[in-house]
């Protein structure tokens, strides 16, 4: 068995250590806004928080999260600073299909949680491993530093 703490929650788990955290997340927890986009890790559609760093769940063995904590959009939205990020993601149209977003989200929280007044380039560098296909990432760049700035104090 592996026990692990989901979205504040533990959480124990009879999957197999070689199986995929993004596998039993969709097809166990019924946890859909992690996304199942390339399964190779280069895409960000699948990403969470373990232990506080972003993760693809596509790359990571249930095997290697016996007590660890995994954050999905689903726990994050339901915080003070997601609030400050989809408005200021609203505020912009940095939201086209939604495909990308949740991963997009979780990324903006792990860039602001490091460094809550982020330049240009570390914004851009920091959601690198999330591709979006819909806005040309201009919209979500402007995003992120709107949040930095109307959510001051929060990260």
């Amino acid at each position: 068995m592996i026990k692990f703490i989901l979205n504040g929650k533990e959480v124990t788990s009879n999957a197999k250590g070689n199986e995929r955290l993004l596998d039993v997340l969709r097809n166990d927890l019924s946890i859909t806004g992690v996304k199942c986009g390339c399964k190779e890790g280069e895409c960000g559609a699948c990403s969470v928080i373990l232990d506080g760093r972003l993760a693809n769940s596509c790359m990571v063995a249930m095997g290697s999260i016996d007590g660890s904590t995994v954050t999905t959009i689903e726990g994050y939205s339901e915080t003070e600073r997601y609030k400050v990020l989809d408005k200021a993601y609203a505020s912009v149209s940095a939201v086209q299909c939604g495909f990308c977003i949740p991963g997009m989200i979780l990324a903006s929280e792990c860039i602001l949680a490091k460094n809550p007044n982020p330049t240009e380039e570390e914004i851009r560098d920091g959601i690198s491993g999330n591709l979006c296909r819909c806005t040309g990432y201009n919209a979500i760049v402007n995003a992120i530093g709107i949040a930095a700035k109307e959510g001051k104090g929060l990260w």
